[in-house]
């Protein structure tokens, strides 16, 4: 049975809209990706150091995988386009987090769906409601629109990237 999957990607390390063009293709080998949100360039927030500004977008992946099998395989990509985990906050050429998958709230050492920085982050939500708008958080029965409406408008600089 196939499941519908909302992943945020950023990357802030190299060619970034290349990095987010190259995952989102190889996220095409996990199912079929239905929609993917423009880019937008965000200010590093959660972050180690002085950082390169992100890029990130939104993607819906409708997939035959289980939530873990997913983890299993975003982790795989992540680490053949050359990500090294030097720290959790570290500089990235790309990141893939599951944000929702079906209904499911899922709460394991290594995986947590929701995501639980979803509703604080101005940078997944943006694009998200790009592409979900209504969509509703199974916990929370909050919105996209919603959640992203009660952040500041201000900070984090989160922009429509446009090269």
């Amino acid at each position: 049975m196939k499941s519908a999957v909302y992943l945020s990607l950023g990357s802030n390390l190299g060619d970034r809209g290349g990095n987010l063009r190259e995952a989102i293709r190889r996220l095409g080998g996990l199912g079929a990706v239905r929609a993917v949100s423009g880019f937008y360039e965000t200010e590093p927030v959660e972050v180690d150091g002085d950082q390169p500004w992100f890029l990130n977008c939104a993607v819906l992946l409708e997939t035959d995988l289980a939530p873990e099998d997913l983890l299993a395989r975003t982790l795989e990509l992540e680490q053949a386009m050359g990500r090294r985990r030097s720290g959790i906050r570290s500089a990235r050429e790309i990141d893939i987090d599951i944000l929702y998958f079906a209904d499911v709230v899922l709460s394991k050492r290594d995986l947590i769906i929701p995501h639980p920085g979803v509703s604080h982050r101005k940078f997944v939500l943006k694009p998200l409601a790009e592409i979900a708008p209504d969509l509703r958080d199974p916990v929370t029965k909050r919105s996209v629109s919603e959640m992203l409406a009660a952040l500041p408008p201000d900070k984090p600089i989160v922009r429509e990237f446009a090269g």
